[in-house]
């Protein structure tokens, strides 16, 4: 079976997935059907706006299904009428069920955004960035009934770069991944892939994130509340809240000293620099956004808003941090 033969139903949602379709698309296969969630409101009019994922197929001029449950007779009937070679999935944020993966000939190929087992779950960028990994990557598994535990087919890696976000980081990754998903079905296609059983041993959870979890725990280390704040944008966003004031922060610098003020106090410094003290170190803030709603450099910030010295920002009690 070539490529042009190879029946694609391909299923995902957020951006991470349209890289991997344009790509599928753009080496040949055949894309018979894409599956996408619902259209859904947005923005302060609550306007209905169709995920990435169909933006990009219409694109294409593809086929396009926003089914609300996967699990209907129904929809299975018009997988099987399909006749796939491959279900692709790409955060799709349904779990399929077996009998619908039975559907495809060679069942159900995900890609997800990490080295597997390591960070299973719907947030691994976040979190791998958050516990200041060296390397993550991109992993294409053979789906089974379990979350993120299928046979591993593929992996790539990628160092974790000091100044990584999860916004760039996320980017990148989609790219490997989707370069990795045609090198995945070339080889199953070509029966060169031999599937490897994860180590269930090794397993990690990368859990979803709320924006909850984005304020700061100043007692932490300035080096994990930097990577912290690296990992949270730009979902769900880092944030303190000090003088009954909320602040998001997008950048910061670890200050490698000795504090003895306790942490999230407001330290005396440069006219210019915004100095908040942690469990260990301090932290320079260098992008900030206040109640004015503008990410302003902090120079730029400090003109209009003063954060005076002693001010004591507040700490979280349910920081993700481990």
């Amino acid at each position: 079976m070539n490529r042009s033969e190879a029946k694609i139903v391909f299923m995902g949602t957020p951006d991470f997935a349209v890289p991997a379709l344009e790509a599928i698309h753009g080496a040949g296969f055949t894309v018979s059907l894409v599956v996408t969630r619902p259209d859904r409101p947005k923005g302060r009019g609550r306007k209905l706006s169709p995920p990435p994922v169909k933006t990009a197929a219409v694109g294409l001029g593809l086929e396009t299904a926003q089914p609300a449950t996967l699990r209907t007779d129904r929809f299975i009937e018009r997988i099987a009428d399909i006749g796939p070679a491959f279900i692709v999935v790409v955060a799709m944020g349904h779990i399929l069920t077996p009998e619908l993966m039975s559907r495809a000939q060679f069942g159900a190929v995900n890609l997800h955004g990490s080295l597997l087992p390591k960070y299973r779950g719907p947030a691994p960028i976040q979190w791998a960035i958050m516990n200041r990994e060296p390397e993550t990557g991109v992993t294409t598994m053979q789906m089974d009934a379990g979350v993120d535990t299928g046979d591993i087919l593929l992996q790539e890696s990628t160092p974790i770069l000091p100044d990584d976000t999860a916004a760039s980081l996320h980017d990148r990754l989609a790219g490997i991944g989707a370069r990795l998903m045609v090198k995945t079905l070339d080889g199953l296609l070509a029966g060169t892939i031999v599937a490897r059983p994860q180590d269930h041993s090794r397993a990690s959870y990368a859990p979803a994130l709320s924006k909850q979890d984005g304020q700061i725990d100043w007692r932490r280390p300035a080096a994990a509340i930097e990577a912290f704040i690296r990992a949270m944008t730009p979902w769900p966003g880092a944030w303190f809240i000090c003088d009954k004031k909320r602040y998001r922060v997008f950048r910061a610098r670890v200050i490698p000293m000795e504090c003895r003020a306790a942490p999230g106090t407001i330290l005396r410094g440069f006219s210019d620099e915004l100095r908040i003290a942690t469990g260990q170190g301090a932290l320079s803030i260098l992008e900030i956004q206040g109640a004015s709603g503008k990410r302003l450099a902090i120079r730029d910030f400090l003109r209009g808003c003063r954060l005076e010295p002693g001010l004591r920002a507040e700490s979280s009690d349910s920081c993700p941090l481990p």
